[in-house]
């Protein structure tokens, strides 16, 4: 068996498949998006996308231009749908490659319907969030302008959209209820869009009527839950990500001995410290010092001390650990290591994050 790499993130695609098909159970009949942005939340863009490809999704989702280029350029033809662009982007090789554009204001219209082509347009409107997407004040101006440049051949308005806070349920009515508004609005306007989506896996699982036509599919794809009351398992997904690294040294120390910056950690006796090669530079949080959960031939023990650049510390006491064994920082829990989940509570911050974040000196490797 070839040796595995120093550092690794094992991607299982077979995860990512048996997610794709349980939530899209879960969520009832009409089209389902992708959401493969940010490299596929850490797990890789192109073999995610390659996969939920092979699993019949409708749409994938990214958020810039670039993002959209990498998966056309591997061959992938699925409809993607781009929507957070630089004010100074060129629109003309998205359209050419057929990536639907998010848009957001008045201005930006136009420098999509300036491109070369007919470029397809899915309008975003603000219901609630705070960030993207037109003011519920400034919709019906972009709704005109939009009519106007698809009457002239520019563009072609497929969809309208936008984003839950998840804030509660009073919070995700009022969003429903604002989208339904811009949605009669627009066709008021003479818009005729045949694609209305605003729920991403959250919503889409617990605020049904937020379905729509079209809900995307982000964190649950990749085995994640998007609730604190809920975990993964409980909704029948498995987390797709295994990080992992090989033991680099091993040492006996004298109790007393002071382990990693600042000396925050001192042995309580004499002991066996092993070096685990990944720090905060591959994307191992630092608010995770002295708790980060690592597993290490079935047991697992916390960081011990601060998280470094490249390297975390692992007291394991009197525990059998070689040079080469592999340390487990996260994985399906079902196999009984600790979970991205794990990270996120010893980090005090969310399961997205924990993923999303790992580095580049971190070699992904994929198997079914």
């Amino acid at each position: 068996m070839p040796a595995r790499p120093f550092r690794e993130a094992r991607v299982d695609l077979g995860a990512i498949a048996h997610n794709i098909a349980t939530l899209s159970t879960a969520t009832g009949p009409g089209l389902k998006m992708v959401v493969v942005k940010a490299r596929g939340y850490g797990h890789g863009a192109v073999p995610v996308a390659r996969t939920a490809e092979e699993s019949g999704v409708d749409w994938l989702g990214v958020v810039s231009i670039e993002e959209a280029l990498e998966l056309r350029t591997a061959g992938i033809r699925t409809p993607v749908l781009a929507w957070l662009h630089d004010p100074n982007a060129a629109f003309d090789a998205a359209v050419e490659a057929e990536i639907s554009l998010g848009v957001s204001y008045l201005e930006q219209l136009d420098r999509v319907a300036a491109a070369t082509g007919v470029a397809d347009v899915q309008l975003k409107i603000d219901t609630g969030l705070g960030r993207n997407g037109a003011a519920e004040g400034d919709w019906a101006a972009l709704v005109a302008a939009a009519a106007a440049h698809e009457r002239a051949g520019r563009i072609r308005i497929s969809g309208i959209w936008s984003h839950l806070a998840n804030a509660g349920e009073a919070a995700d009515a009022d969003q429903v209820a604002a989208f339904e508004r811009a949605v009669e609005a627009a066709r008021a306007g003479g818009l005729d869009p045949h694609l209305l989506h605003l729920a991403a896996t959250a919503g889409a699982l617990r605020v049904p009527v937020a379905r729509f036509d079209l809900v995307r599919l982000g964190i649950g794809v990749y085995g994640l839950s998007p609730f604190d009351d809920q975990t993964s398992a409980e909704l029948g997904l498995r987390p797709a990500l295994e990080l992992s690294a090989a033991v680099a040294s091993v040492k006996r120390v004298p109790a007393g001995l002071g382990v990693s910056y600042a000396h925050d950690y001192r042995t309580e006796r004499k002991t066996t410290l092993a070096l685990v090669p990944l720090g905060y530079g591959d994307g191992v949080p630092r608010h995770a010092s002295g708790r980060g959960p690592i597993s290490i031939n079935g047991v697992t023990y916390p960081v011990a001390g601060r998280v470094a650049m490249d390297q975390v510390v692992v007291d394991v006491g009197d525990a059998a650990v070689a040079v080469g064994d592999r340390a487990v920082l996260f994985g399906d829990p079902a196999t009984g290591v600790p979970s991205a989940d794990d990270w996120a509570r010893a980090a005090d911050t969310i399961n997205y994050e924990i993923v999303t974040r790992l580095g580049g000196r971190i070699e992904r490797t994929y198997h079914s």
